[in-house]
């Protein structure tokens, strides 16, 4: 009986255990994964917004006096956009995987079926993915829902009022 309750103890346990492992996980952008990127995260709000045309992704400061953290946040987003330019999306890979929804289709693209037009803000920065073609318009809102299940979404609603209405 003792053994019994002793398994069942140890199972509980560790079901316990995985859960708050899970349950802790750092997210892509926490200081865990401080090597995937120049800045930050912890000090930093990151937000996707999908649009009529494709969708914006923000990264901001917390704090508008972080010039540092600015800077390096924006060096980071204006890469990313270069990257994303040439077609290179191996940072992507590296964070979320060749199989991330959307990026196969991102990937196939010809150059300029997609833009990603970065922009420099007061605190911090933000690309703005957008296209014409139906199928890769799809391919982004893909990509952008699977960037918002795996980072979440912060509000930031001096940000999307930009974005929100069909004119873009």
């Amino acid at each position: 009986m003792k053994t019994l309750l002793l398994i069942a103890l140890s199972l509980l346990m560790g079901f316990a255990e995985a859960k708050e492992t899970v349950a802790t996980k750092p997210a892509e952008n926490t200081p865990a994964s401080s090597s995937r990127v120049p800045y930050d995260a912890q000090q930093a709000l990151e937000s996707f917004s999908k649009t009529v045309h494709g969708g914006v992704m923000h990264i901001v400061a917390k704090s508008a006096d972080n010039t540092q953290q600015i800077k390096l946040i924006q060096q980071y987003l204006r890469q990313t956009a270069a990257e994303y330019k040439k077609g290179d999306f191996s940072s992507t890979e590296r964070f979320h995987g060749s199989d991330m929804p959307g990026l196969a289709q991102m990937k196939s693209a010809k150059a300029d079926d997609i833009r990603y037009d970065y922009q420099a803000l007061p605190n911090g920065g933000q690309i703005h993915f957008s296209t014409e073609y139906p199928h890769l318009l799809n391919a982004l809102h893909n990509w952008f829902d699977a960037q918002i299940k795996e980072h979440g979404s912060a509000a930031l609603p001096e940000h999307e009022q930009h974005h929100a209405s069909p004119a873009e």
